[in-house]
């Protein structure tokens, strides 16, 4: 699946040329506004293709500091599926996915984190959530939620 979240109007066609090359086909996608950000427009598409198609479109994609976008590429048989995120201010994240779509994060990770952590737990947990993308799944959250016909709240923390 390729969710674009947001993307400026005079990106999109640019954004399918992108997209269908990385899928080596022509594709066409339909546009809606997006009503998380004035003036942008988002979409949605379900592609088939080879393993290792959702790493050629989240990097074709991934020059345009504007997009806002998430490609999930299904496992199979023979290989772990993937999920690619990226936003404006965070660049990409990539993360392996299990046949649920649960991320995956791998042991060498987890130590990693608890070596930086040591005893603090507030680092532990701050480690944590980077390895799960949570960065990225909390700036994508309005867009998503905008994109299911739903009104926009932006919340801000106080305090």
């Amino acid at each position: 699946m390729l969710y674009v979240h947001s993307s400026p109007r005079a990106l999109c066609p640019h954004v399918e040329w992108a997209a269908g090359r990385a899928m080596s086909r022509a594709v066409n996608f339909s546009w809606l506004d997006q009503p998380a950000l004035d003036g942008s427009r988002r979409t949605e598409f379900t592609w088939t293709g080879q393993v290792g198609t959702g790493a050629a479109i989240a990097s074709a994609l991934r020059g345009w500091e504007h997009l806002r976008y998430e490609v999930t590429e299904e496992p199979t048989e023979g290989s772990d599926g993937g999920r690619w995120m990226h936003t404006p201010d965070l660049g990409v994240f990539f993360a392996q996915t299990d046949v649920s779509g649960n991320m995956v994060v791998p042991e060498d990770r987890v130590r990693y984190a608890m070596e930086v952590a040591g005893s603090n737990a507030l680092e532990l947990h701050r480690e944590l959530r980077l390895a799960l993308g949570q960065a990225w799944d909390d700036e994508l959250e309005p867009f998503r939620h905008a994109a299911e016909g739903n009104p926009v709240v932006w919340l801000h923390r106080v305090g």
